[in-house]
């Protein structure tokens, strides 16, 4: 397989070519921007800036908020700027450049998810050991080995992807450069690519799932046998943020990556995508935070320090 020249450049579809929908559309993304922005960014600042937010749990939702962030600018502006200007013309790099930090951040998350469903298998299983277990240098650790699975998985895929020879067409039909929409234009045998995208993906996702299932697993034991309401309904109201987030996430990219090109219709696929790229990123400021008493203690201590600033 050999990189062919023939095509500079390729066409983004987008969800809808209907006219009437091109402006609503574009105020619904961009609202949906400007929270994941601003949620984001607001859930970073609180934790860098509040002290009691110092912990192995806010650490890793402090990186989630960020992967969100960056996951989100790496395809929402694209998306906006085709809405407003009907542009929908990426280049060949670009679009190569737009898929790799696509899959960094999107499998940087999966690792995340897994590694706080162990943060808090350790919290609500082993809280005596918890300090000792969960250490500065550990959290770094998981932290670091996300990121760089990341890079790796991104590597793989977009190395696989773009060796292809693309000569049919250079028409996309997504809203941006997802591997199963690019490899789907490629002349040359693509099979063995499907073959290693499900193959990486499987493994990627199923690693990520074993280790919060078994995590929420012993969890769930854990908290059956409290003799405290109180705790046993702040535990369960906190796996079931966890859960509802984990279920979307992992509901939609199973959709999308672990099966055959062919088998699924990608204007289905290109909904499911609108959830893990763009809603996903905006939601779980809401899911993993703004519901927590600690992050609103946090908010509010910052609110009454900017009025007394300003007084």
């Amino acid at each position: 397989m050999e990189n062919n020249t023939e095509v500079r450049e390729f066409i983004l579809l987008g969800l809808t070519n209907a006219p009437e929908l091109q402006v609503p559309l574009f105020i619904m993304f961009t609202l949906i921007y400007l929270n994941t922005v601003i949620g984001n960014l607001g859930i970073i600042m609180l934790i860098l800036l509040d002290s009691r937010l110092h912990t192995p749990m806010y650490f890793f939702l402090c990186n989630l908020s960020l992967v969100d962030l960056c996951c989100s600018s790496t395809i929402t502006p694209k998306v906006m700027a085709g809405f407003l200007t009907g542009d929908k013309v990426i280049s060949y790099n670009a679009c190569a450049t737009q898929m790799f930090f696509f899959i960094v951040f999107a499998t940087v998350e999966n690792y995340l998810l897994a590694s706080m469903a162990y943060d808090r298998y350790a919290a609500v299983c082993k809280p005596l050991h918890y300090t000792t277990t969960m250490t500065t240098v550990v959290c770094a650790c998981m932290a670091t080995g996300c990121y760089i699975l990341g890079f790796l998985n991104a590597s793989i895929n977009v190395g696989d992807t773009f060796c292809l020879s693309f000569c049919l067409s250079n028409v996309i039909h997504h809203f941006f450069c997802d591997v199963p929409a690019v490899m789907i234009l490629t002349c040359s045998g693509k099979h063995i690519g499907e073959l290693i995208l499900i193959l990486i993906s499987s493994f990627n996702v199923f690693l990520a799932l074993f280790v919060i299932s078994i995590s929420y697993l012993f969890i769930f034991i854990t908290i059956s046998k409290m003799h405290s309401r109180q705790r046993y309904q702040k535990a369960l109201s906190t796996c079931a943020s966890h859960l509802i987030t984990v279920s979307i996430f992992y509901g939609t990219v199973i959709f999308m990556y672990l099966q055959p090109s062919s088998s699924h219709s990608m204007d289905t696929g290109r909904i499911a995508s609108v959830f893990y790229s763009m809603v996903i990123p905006m939601l779980n400021p809401l899911v993993y935070s703004l519901r927590n008493k600690e992050v609103k203690s946090a908010f509010k201590k910052v609110v009454e320090k900017a009025k007394l600033s300003v007084s």
